[in-house]
């Protein structure tokens, strides 16, 4: 059986018969032998293999070139080249796929726009490989962070009805032809159905009969916005805690993040350095300041007072009752607090109709944490649990009452206090990371006019 190669490059004694796999990233070839380095992919180093010519498959050598796959089997011994710990005395080769001359990923610098067209190709590059094996531990540590806080993991629909966030910019489900598109009856469902903006409704239903549930699964957005922060499909983590006010929401987001951060730095084999080396070499002293620092608070109207005093000249203007910008929050975040700040008590106009009115009627028991470099990374509030002031809210918002007599449900029988957010899974990785675009934080990328592979 084959070890890994993560495993082998981190053993601390030889071996006289070893099994590995992967794919030639290197093949350089003296009189009698060649040196080839191989990557299976789980980790960033590779394990150089050195072959003697008269070994079994030894006469395949020629067409083990860059992107090839091969299987070797050998003995693993100290190194005597410097920056490398091991290497693999071949004693047999065998070549499992040919790599043609055209293979896009020869030894040279690729730009993210390139990389981006051969998206299945892509984690196979040094930087991406290392950006999807990040991926998969934090996203791990989302559970662990839940499961070590007794939540209960709920799966919600990816097709729905409602629209959480009132905002109307959904994918429409249907199986009806054009000429039949007004006659929602004779649809699938018998009605309109969309893909989920949010699990956060359907969370609900189960946090007031659980306690203590998160969702943890894809959203989509049929927002026209082809920005570097924006995609059509992401993955959104969820938690709603009942018996929970705002102050309990803010206390969960921060623990989040500061327990995500930690497993980032503490937890990942080598990967983040190949981000502080090409992309920001600050990243690590940033990702270090969030992990030890208290996070700051203060409440949207204080930021707006913060950000109009600024005597900075902001692209979109500030003032009470509009949504502050990312240009607003990176001020906040890297300018004036330069910590991750969380922001409360939004204006009741700007958000959505779930949210619980302050006894000032003017705002909600809103938060959103900002994060240095990205800005808001966690979106959440205190959910509405008075029924009368909850069906005030959808009327204000034109909501279909009959839509949700579900939701309402969950007011008229044994409400109780609860809150809960929002954590844009591929905005975190791009904080984590220091990559610009969303677009590279994601296996494949779903954007305004891009939906490939």
């Amino acid at each position: 059986m084959r070890t890994l190669i993560r495993h082998v490059l981190s053993r601390t004694e030889a071996s006289a018969d070893l099994q590995v796999a992967g794919w030639v990233r290197t093949r350089r070839d003296a009189k009698g032998f060649s040196f080839i380095e191989l990557n299976d992919g789980s980790c960033l180093g590779n394990l150089q293999i050195v072959a003697d010519a008269g070994i079994s498959g030894f006469e395949e050598i020629g067409q083990m070139t860059v992107g090839a796959s091969i299987h070797v089997q050998g003995c693993l011994t100290p190194s005597p080249a410097a920056g490398q710990r091991w290497e693999l005395k071949a004693s047999s080769l065998r070549l499992l796929g040919k790599s043609p001359e055209d293979y896009p990923l020869q030894k040279k610098g690729h730009s993210h726009e390139f990389l981006r067209s051969i998206g299945h190709l892509r984690p196979r590059t040094n930087l991406y490989g290392a950006m999807f094996r990040i991926r998969s531990r934090l996203a791990f540590a989302i559970h662990q962070f839940f499961q070590e806080r007794d939540f209960f993991y709920i799966h919600t629909p990816i097709l729905t009805t409602s629209d959480c966030e009132g905002a109307g910019e959904m994918f429409r489900v249907t199986t009806l032809p054009n000429d039949r598109m007004g006659h929602d009856a004779e649809d699938f469902f018998g009605k309109r159905a969309f893909l989920t903006v949010s699990g956060q409704l359907e969370g609900e239903a189960f946090a007031t009969a659980l306690s203590n549930i998160y969702t943890f699964g894809p959203t989509f957005r049929a927002e026209n916005s082809n920005t570097s922060r924006h995609a059509a499909e992401f993955w959104m983590i969820e938690p709603e805690m009942a018996f929970c006010d705002l102050q309990g929401d803010m206390e969960l987001a921060e623990a989040m993040i500061n327990h995500l951060v930690k497993h980032a730095l503490n937890h990942q084999d080598g990967d983040l350095e190949i981000f502080e080396k090409f992309i920001d070499p600050t990243l690590r002293t940033r990702l270090e300041s969030v992990a030890s620092q208290a996070f700051e608070r203060i409440s949207y109207t204080d930021a707006v007072r913060l950000l109009e005093k600024s005597g900075q000249a902001f692209h979109y203007p500030v003032s009470y009752g509009l949504n502050l910008q990312s240009e607003h929050e990176r001020w906040l975040t890297e300018v004036y607090f330069k910590k991750p700040t969380t922001v409360f008590n939004y204006p009741k106009e700007i958000k959505p109709f779930y949210m619980r009115t302050n006894d000032d009627g003017r705002t909600v028991t809103a938060m959103d944490l900002l994060v240095p470099g990205i800005g808001e990374i966690i979106g959440g509030s205190q959910r509405e649990e008075r029924l009368d002031v909850l069906l005030g809210n959808m009327r204000h918002h034109h909501l279909d009452l009959d839509t949700y007599s579900w939701y309402a449900d969950l007011r008229k029988y044994g409400s109780v206090p609860h809150a809960g957010f929002g954590l844009g899974f591929e905005r975190l990785l791009m904080f984590v990371t220091g990559m610009p675009n969303i677009r590279d934080v994601i296996p494949f990328a779903r954007t305004p006019g891009h939906c490939e592979f």
